[in-house]
């Protein structure tokens, strides 16, 4: 009988000893799991904002080809078509 003890006392140690590292490996990986999302979490929130889109409106070329375009029909060199024409390439419409 007491064979029988020990071995069932061996058994208890080695199962116990195995339940005890399984928990601390376990707990170790939450932790550092946590920790990852921890991280991420504060890198989203203090992630600069995205850049402010580009102011929209005509470029400064733009303003000046349909200024070019404006003293011609003024001057009458353009109809009132070819004017209209001229202006819609230029906006892209």
């Amino acid at each position: 009988m007491p064979v029988l003890i020990r071995g069932v006392a061996r058994t208890a140690v080695v199962a116990g000893t195995a339940s005890a590292v399984a928990g601390r490996v376990n707990r170790h990986q939450q932790q550092k799991w946590a920790s990852q999302d921890q991280q991420a979490y504060e890198q989203q929130q203090y992630a600069p904002p995205p850049p402010a889109p580009a102011p929209t409106g005509p470029a400064p070329d733009m303003m000046e080809q349909l200024k070019q375009l404006g003293d011609l029909h003024a001057q009458g060199i353009l109809t009132d078509e070819e004017f209209a024409a001229q202006k819609a390439r230029i906006l892209g419409t």
